[in-house]
């Protein structure tokens, strides 16, 4: 006996047609959510909130996020290629700047050369300004190659040449080297120091400390021109000269010495010489301008010596005389405290041949007062030139008196 329940079969139909529907609900539901997430990955993208990495060969940047205390942090690497005045300045003149090696001979039990040694007694700089004839030329500083028995210069990639000494000149400071220019690639470009303004940027090229630093490469500005520097040439504690110098902040080192000082555009303004070296003094550089150094450099190069105007005296300047010598000894009138004292005058020379003699006390040349030694070579130096007549006044006996000379070309050193 069987029983049939209409209700029953409805709700299982029901049931059947509901599992249709949801299944289909379903499908449609994972169609459209897969289409949201399709065009939602760019936009979510840009904006930071889905971790990626991309690398990219237009701009060469990478990027990524990480997740840190649920904050995105974007990181970008880019690898880029600096180009300014400073590094072309730099690029055109720093495989023209080389070290100076300073070889000495020691012995230490004979004066026998076979018992000597060689050693490196310091180390500089210097500028290749000139390539002619397969040989190379080199600027450097007097007191760098002073007392060398052998020389070196020492190229940026670290190779040895052996240098030869043309000419050195110890009142500027300046000396001339010769090397094969087989392996030498540049040459210093001569700019105008005279041109140079204050404020002006300068770069500072050398060798501080030695090689370990070497090509080393600082910049400043130009803090002061035609600056004049005391010089005791032979360390007597007497000021022999007045060097006259640029002053920079770009610093200078020992080691330095010879090294360039080039304008923006990699021209060589001037020869790093000295640093101002005590210990509440910092930031003070000099050069020489490269306008006073050419006509040295070019006679040391030609003649190995500066070719320049020669007297034939002996000097003291009468400041440094007790005032009772200058009565005395040089009949000089109470109201005479400056010139310059003849200590000696060489026969034959130009003074001589002008009737000059020892104890005249020179005070004025070409109308122009003479007030020390300085006064008299800066004057003798830097506005005659040899073969030139020269208007001298001097005091002879308490007397005034006045001569001409002519003057010749300095034979010694």
């Amino acid at each position: 006996m069987g029983y049939y329940d209409d209700h029953s079969q409805n709700r299982f139909r029901e049931q059947k047609g509901n599992r249709g529907g949801v299944f289909l609900a379903s499908v449609v539901g994972a169609i459209l959510g897969a289409i949201l997430v399709i065009i939602a990955i760019p936009a979510l993208s840009n904006r930071g909130f889905l971790p990626y990495q991309i690398d990219t060969n237009e701009n060469n940047a990478v990027e990524s996020t990480n997740n840190n205390n649920d904050q995105n942090i974007i990181q970008k690497q880019v690898s880029y290629d600096v180009n300014t005045n400073t590094t072309k300045a730099v690029e055109k003149a720093a495989d023209a700047v080389v070290g100076i090696n300073n070889i000495q001979s020691t012995s230490f039990w004979s004066d026998d050369q076979a018992d000597s040694e060689e050693e490196a007694a310091g180390t500089g700089s210097g500028v290749v300004y000139k390539k002619a004839g397969g040989k190379a030329f080199v600027v450097t500083n007097h007191h760098v190659v002073e007392g060398a028995t052998k020389l070196e210069v020492s190229l940026i990639d670290g190779t040895k040449i052996p240098a030869k000494l043309l000419g050195s000149d110890v009142w500027t400071d300046l000396a001339v080297l010769e090397v094969d220019a087989d392996k030498i690639k540049k040459v210093a470009e001569f700019g105008d120091s005279d041109s140079l303004k204050m404020g002006e940027p300068v770069i500072a090229i050398g060798n501080p400390l030695g090689a370990t630093f070497s090509g080393s490469v600082t910049q400043g500005i130009i803090s002061g021109l035609k600056r004049t520097i005391p010089v005791d040439i032979n360390q007597d504690g007497l000021i022999d000269w007045n060097a006259e110098v640029l002053q920079t902040d770009a610093a200078i080192n020992p080691g330095n010495s010879g090294g360039a000082l080039i304008n923006i555009t990699g021209q060589l303004v001037g020869i790093n010489s000295m640093k101002i070296a005590q210990n509440a003094v910092e930031g003070i550089g000099l050069s020489i301008p490269i306008n006073s150094a050419r006509p040295i450099i070019e006679d040391l190069e030609k003649f190995g010596t500066v070719k320049r105007p020669y007297m034939g005296v002996d000097l003291k300047s009468v400041s440094e005389i007790p005032a009772y010598y200058q009565e005395e000894a040089l009949k000089l009138p109470r109201s005479i405290n400056y010139g310059v004292a003849l200590r000696q005058v060489v026969p034959n020379s130009p003074a001589a041949q002008a009737g000059l003699q020892e104890l005249d006390v020179i005070v004025e040349m070409d109308g122009q007062k003479i007030n020390d030694v300085i006064d008299l070579r800066k004057h003798l130096y830097e506005k005659k030139k040899i073969g030139e007549q020269l208007e001298i006044k001097y005091y002879r006996e308490g007397k005034l008196k006045q001569t001409t000379l002519r003057l010749a070309a300095e034979t010694t050193q």
